[in-house]
């Protein structure tokens, strides 16, 4: 009888041992955790460290005044390396094995568009900051929104803006061979053929290159009045100090953000420096956007990062805020409550501008146009929006002084 008697009490106190154990795993119970999958390493970790950053700053504020449901918010950061397959990964990661109710992110398009069938699958909501290529969207899915502009935005805003500044009729188009590059490329040259532009050269590459300056031959070859790059960062300052080698001198150098927008951009130790002078980009936010809490976040983003922010940190600074108001509003921890708050969300005064989501999940977000004057960004269009007037044409690059 003792030998049964034995093996029972063991039994038993190996069930409270284990569920002991299972509990100090678990989650606290006075944190609500928050996914989040960026770019911490690999080629596109300057544009992460800037998502982190924004987050940061939304995650003090949002803690400070008491987190949402009554806890604290927690965020739970996957790095994809810069690389799609590692979002996947980052998915599951978070979600069946953290078990995050809602995802923010990714970065980049290419690791974004990877994700979205995976997250609709498991039915976890996710709002996507940066992302621009309008295929990400595609999938109509109900767990999906975007808080940034899309590529046809970018495009539509930039010609419109060419048709007020100069009216130019020749557009050469450059951009990488990623899902980015291929989206931007596909919107502008719609867009610009409905406009009836002249598309005289069309030249996609591969990211990362040491020497573009066949293709950036090509291109002067053709002519252009326009050219028109959709490049990450490190690729943006490569196309333009070659450019200048090249003696490359169209009117306008425009692009679709990104690289050419990148905070690092305009600066000689991460960016083009000097070449940057007179680019023209689309922009999603400056620290001089003329949204309440603008120059607060900026000022908060120096102290934190010793440096100004780009519409990238801002961005992650806003999403982070939609996801809390949605989490409060949903008076609920679980995932498809969240997704019906998202849905509902209607925040009007941000300092990214109003934020609310159509039937598809997209945020109409308003797009400016900013130039590289002095090594600082301006807003040169929509006038309504102007803190400077644009200097067009760019001077030859013979003519610039150092």
């Amino acid at each position: 009888m003792k030998r049964p008697f034995l093996l029972f009490s063991l039994a038993i106190s190996a069930v409270f041992f284990w569920a002991g154990c299972q509990g100090s795993k678990g989650p606290d119970a006075n944190t609500f955790k928050i996914g989040v999958i960026t770019s911490l390493t690999g080629s596109n970790a300057a544009f992460g460290q800037a998502h982190k950053n924004g987050y940061t700053i939304a995650l003090e504020e949002i803690n400070a005044k008491g987190g949402v449901l009554g806890k604290k918010v927690e965020l739970d950061y996957y790095d994809d390396q810069s690389r799609p397959d590692q979002a996947v990964q980052g998915v599951s990661k978070l979600v069946d094995q953290d078990h995050v109710p809602i995802v923010l992110g990714a970065y980049s398009s290419e690791s974004t568009r990877a994700i979205v069938p995976v997250v609709t699958q498991k039915q976890v909501p996710l709002i996507i900051p940066t992302a621009v290529a309008d295929n990400v969207m595609e999938s109509n899915s109900p767990f999906i929104f975007r808080i940034c502009a899309g590529s046809g935005s970018f495009a539509a805003a930039t010609l419109d803006f060419l048709k007020n500044n100069g009216n130019p009729r020749k557009l050469a188009i450059v951009y990488e061979n990623t899902n980015f590059g291929q989206s931007n490329n596909k919107s502008m040259t719609e867009a610009a053929k409905a406009a009836g532009l002249d598309l005289v050269d069309n030249e996609a590459y591969q990211a990362s290159s040491p020497d573009y300056k066949s293709l950036l031959q090509r291109v002067k070859g053709k002519n252009p009045e326009v050219v028109y790059f959709a490049s990450y960062l490190l690729d943006a300052g490569t196309l333009m100090r070659q450019s200048e080698q090249l003696n490359l001198n169209p009117r306008y150098y425009t692009s679709a953000g990104t690289g050419f927008a990148a905070a690092e951009f305009p600066t000689m130790d991460k960016g083009a420096g000097k070449y940057a002078e007179y680019t023209f980009s689309v922009s999603q936010w400056l620290p001089s956007a003329k949204w309440k809490g603008s120059p607060e976040f900026d000022q908060k983003y120096f102290k934190l990062a010793n440096s100004h922010p780009a519409y990238h940190a801002m961005e992650a600074y806003a999403v982070l805020l939609v996801a809390a108001a949605a989490i409060d509003n949903a008076k609920s921890d679980q995932a498809q409550a969240i997704r019906d708050a998202i849905k509902q969300v209607n925040l009007p005064d941000t300092p990214f501008g109003p934020v609310k989501f159509d039937a598809r999940g997209q945020n109409q977000h308003p797009v400016l146009i900013t130039q590289v004057q002095g090594g600082q960004y301006k807003v040169v269009w929509p006038l309504d929006a102007a803190e400077s007037k644009p200097i067009i044409p760019a001077p030859e690059w013979s003519k610039r002084k150092e």
